[in-house]
């Protein structure tokens, strides 16, 4: 039984894009242009549609580049198929976890792809909505800074940080900060970063904009707390209209997520849910999504709708994070 839940995963990918391959390669009289087809292997075939489809995002590919990224793909879904041919031999296709791997991911393609849908309805922001932003931020924009931060990150219990922070009102250096944690047998690492104000979380960005060079800050976590000082920091601002295809993409992002929340909203209030057996509800009690999409429904969408791109091309992953983002 492991080693069929091991396999669902790879298969997961492999039986959904021949799926797809059967939904997109009909044509009347079971006939296919020869210039459809992109290889054969063993009975089936692969098309240069699939091809395409699962092409990565290149930005002003050279036709040697495109070339040698077809070439790339299509090996890979020809090891693929190789997978799946093998796979049906076995009547995986038939395996009870396979068949729900295969149906959960079918609940989730079909939920996604109508949400994208609805969310494109999102309308783009005004030019006066994205000066206000500019205006609101100048910590990321006009007084934009690149900070070298130190950083003292401790595992501690509710009651060390709470010593701690009484602690820090008499510390001037993280060399404090880290003697504390040793003669308090606090376990703590070092970590040294550069990182812009754009590549922080926007409300950490927002506390240290006010801060000067060689002041500490205590951050609280969900395993305890770090301890960041702003070793050096340089002025570097943003124009506005610099500035602008970022904000432009926070705000769309932003619209999209709060358009989806809405429709959640509305279809919650327009149908009728019933709860059953041990997840029955209690008089007054709230469930867990009727304020908010689902988190598999609308990941894609919170993850870039929480802060205006970063210049640097800092990933969500680093926002979300939070301080363990600035460790490299």
């Amino acid at each position: 039984m492991h080693k069929v839940q091991q396999a669902s995963g790879t298969l997961l990918a492999v039986t959904l894009a021949l799926m797809l391959a059967a939904c997109g390669n009909g044509e009347s009289g079971g006939e296919k242009k020869a210039t459809q087809v992109a290889a054969k292997v063993n009975s089936d075939e692969i098309t240069v549609h699939q091809v395409n489809a699962a092409l990565p995002r290149m930005n002003n590919p050279t036709p040697e580049q495109a070339k040698a990224a077809s070439k790339q793909v299509l090996d890979r879904l020809v090891d693929q198929q190789l997978f799946i041919q093998k796979a049906m031999e076995a009547k995986l296709d038939r395996d009870p976890a396979v068949m729900t791997t295969i149906e959960n991911a079918k609940r989730e393609i079909l939920a996604r792809a109508w949400l994208e849908r609805e969310m494109a309805h999102a309308d783009k922001p005004k030019p006066e909505a994205v000066k206000e932003f500019f205006d609101k931020h100048p910590e990321l924009f006009s007084e934009r800074r690149v900070y070298q931060l130190q950083e003292v990150a401790m595992r501690t219990t509710p009651e060390q940080a709470a010593a701690l922070r009484d602690a820090l009102k008499s510390m001037k250096t993280l060399a404090d900060v880290a003697n504390y944690a040793k003669a308090n047998n606090i376990p703590a690492t070092a970590n040294n970063s550069v990182r812009a104000a754009e590549q922080l979380p926007m409300e950490f960005a927002a506390k240290i904009h006010t801060m000067k060079d060689g002041e500490i800050i205590a951050v609280p976590g969900q395993n305890g707390m770090a301890v960041v000082q702003i070793a050096r920091s340089q002025s570097q601002p943003l124009t506005l209209e610099k500035a602008t295809p970022f904000i432009e993409q926070f705000l769309t992002n932003r619209a999209r997520l709060e358009l989806a929340q809405n429709q959640l909203k509305a279809l919650r209030s327009a149908a009728k849910i019933e709860y059953l057996g041990d997840f029955v509800k209690a008089p007054g009690e709230s469930h867990a999504n009727d304020a908010a999409p689902a988190p598999g429904a609308v990941s894609a969408v919170e993850q870039a709708g929480q802060q205006p791109a970063a210049p640097g091309g800092v990933t969500q992953d680093d926002l979300e994070k939070g301080l363990s983002g600035l460790k490299k």
